[in-house]
């Protein structure tokens, strides 16, 4: 008895560990998603109220770097690049410096409604799309829900996002979660993708990106490695 007993929970335990090991299904990972980012311009930053322009631009590194260390699909598009709105954040172009050329320029205020833009996020072939932009309430708020309507699992990262008042960007967020979207912040997404310290191919660089744009969080890892050496994936 006590050795099928033994035999019981030895297979429970088992079967707890192998599916304690799995990550949950609405968890990112490098390979599981697109990155879309939309209009991080001049002249849409200047009435951008939400949130301060250190800030976002902060915001916008983090996740346009951690795109860039994970290999993320990744689609930048513009509107109006050369008659009204301006050009891309320098942080954007300090990880993709082609987009200055090449990024994805329309006149719709869906991307969702281009037909360039449309063609190279759908033809990345991922199920999951990770959204941020400007404005949060007409840029961001159309295609978010335009995927969402075409079965798409849909993130926002709202802190890489900005609307021209605090109330226009709530209710821009509140719209798109009672849509079914996901909502997310700019260090969330990079440590989403992170997700183990012990991860050494981009442990380096992860901790680089954060500690030159990620604030508070930055001067953290900053103090720990001059104070104690300290690394996180040590144990």
């Amino acid at each position: 008895m006590k050795k099928l007993f033994f035999i019981a929970f030895t297979f429970i335990i088992s079967i707890s560990i192998l599916y304690a090991q799995k990550p949950g299904a609405r968890l990112l990972d490098p390979t599981n998603h697109a990155l879309v980012l939309i209009d991080h311009q001049s002249q849409m930053a200047f009435a951008t109220t939400s949130i301060s322009n250190v800030e976002l631009r902060n915001n916008v590194a983090v996740v346009t770097g951690s795109s860039k260390i994970f290999n993320v699909p990744t689609v930048i598009t513009t509107v109006a690049r050369n008659t009204f709105s301006g050009p891309l954040f320098r942080e954007i172009l300090e990880f993709y410096p082609e987009a200055a050329q090449n990024a994805i320029d329309r006149t719709t205020m869906n991307t969702w409604e281009d037909v360039n833009a449309h063609k190279a996020i759908v033809s990345k072939g991922k199920k999951k799309l990770v959204f941020a932009g400007l404005w949060t309430e007409v840029c961001i708020v159309g295609p978010v829900l335009s995927a969402i309507s075409d079965g798409y699992d849909v993130y926002v990262i709202t802190d890489a996002c900005g609307g021209v008042s605090s109330e226009a960007h709530l209710m821009a967020i509140q719209r798109m979660i009672q849509a079914g979207a996901q909502p997310m912040t700019s260090i969330q997404y990079a440590l989403e993708l992170q997700r183990d310290w012990a991860r050494s191919q981009t442990y380096d660089a992860i901790n680089s990106l954060m500690k030159k744009y990620g604030g508070a969080y930055g001067a953290g890892i900053e103090y720990a490695k001059d104070m104690f050496n300290a690394q996180e994936g040590k144990k």
